[in-house]
């Protein structure tokens, strides 16, 4: 069991018992730890200690930060979505492909593929000329299935297996947030409907969670958050396309593409390492 796996185990029995307030000694019985290891080890994932964690988790807390953020995200969202989002100090563009290049299906193009280790388990990472286009955590889903969407959006390119290259993307998609001056492009293939939902997700700044409703109304379609939804469910790229940032009015977290939990792990985390 990795760190993840036993980070994972612990959030999952967090979400389910909040109310009871578990302690540290039964958190660490979850994952077969002692108390003292389990706690280095989850302040080492987490940068902020169980307890912290868990009111990071709470309904209540998502929903103060969706009111206390929402003049700040509204400003965001308004500054205009074509232009480049910030993931903490990451500079993300996002770049669609456009119909010739979608007819060729990536003739042409040698598109590195490979499976590489995150804070939030395993991931592949697909990266070609024109930036990244892939970015999937596997555990959710069986890696035959990702592999085969990959080659469904791009069937004619050359796909080269390439763990050390996708590594090293790796570790420039996730490492710590206060390491400035990292850029990292997105290429993604979509309707002009989707390209617009996940730009418009590149607004939403480090920190703060926005709603359906207000993704639908920062693209001028206010009644879409269905629609909107849909889009957000089949983003190619996690994490870096950060859809986990759009939970429920009511603040409850919702789903994921790439399961709840690791939803939960990537909002908490993420707020932990602003508030250390």
């Amino acid at each position: 069991m990795n760190d993840f796996e036993r980070v994972s185990k612990v959030i999952d029995y967090l979400t389910e018992h909040r109310r009871t307030q578990p302690t540290l000694d039964q958190l660490a019985e979850i994952v077969g730890l002692s108390p003292a290891h389990f706690q280095r080890l989850f302040v080492r994932w987490a940068g902020v200690s169980p307890k912290k964690f868990l009111q990071l988790l709470t309904v209540n807390a998502a929903r103060q930060r969706l009111k206390d953020g929402r003049s700040v995200l509204d400003a965001a969202l308004d500054e205009g979505l074509s232009g480049p989002g910030r993931l903490h100090d990451l500079t993300v563009s996002l770049e669609a492909a456009a119909p010739g290049e979608i007819k060729t299906g990536g003739e042409g193009w040698q598109i590195n593929v490979g499976y590489s280790k995150s804070p939030f388990g395993d991931c592949l990472i697909a990266a070609g000329p024109r930036g990244i286009c892939r970015l999937d955590f596997v555990e959710s889903r069986e890696p035959l299935a990702v592999e085969q969407e990959l080659l469904a959006d791009w069937p004619k390119a050359d796909i080269v297996w390439n763990d050390t290259e996708t590594a090293s993307v790796a570790k420039r998609v996730f490492q710590p947030p206060k390491t400035a001056g990292r850029q990292l492009r997105c290429f993604v293939k979509g309707s002009q409907f989707q390209i617009c939902v996940w730009r418009a997700l590149l607004r939403i700044p480090a920190g703060q969670l926005a709603t359906y409703q207000q993704i639908a109304a920062a693209i001028d379609k206010p009644n879409a958050s269905r629609a909107v939804g849909t889009a957000i469910g089949s983003n190619p790229i996690g994490y870096l396309i950060p859809c986990h940032r759009v939970i429920r009015k009511t603040g409850v977290v919702g789903q994921y593409r790439w399961g709840g939990i690791r939803k939960h792990a990537v909002i908490a985390r993420e707020l932990s390492q602003l508030e250390s």
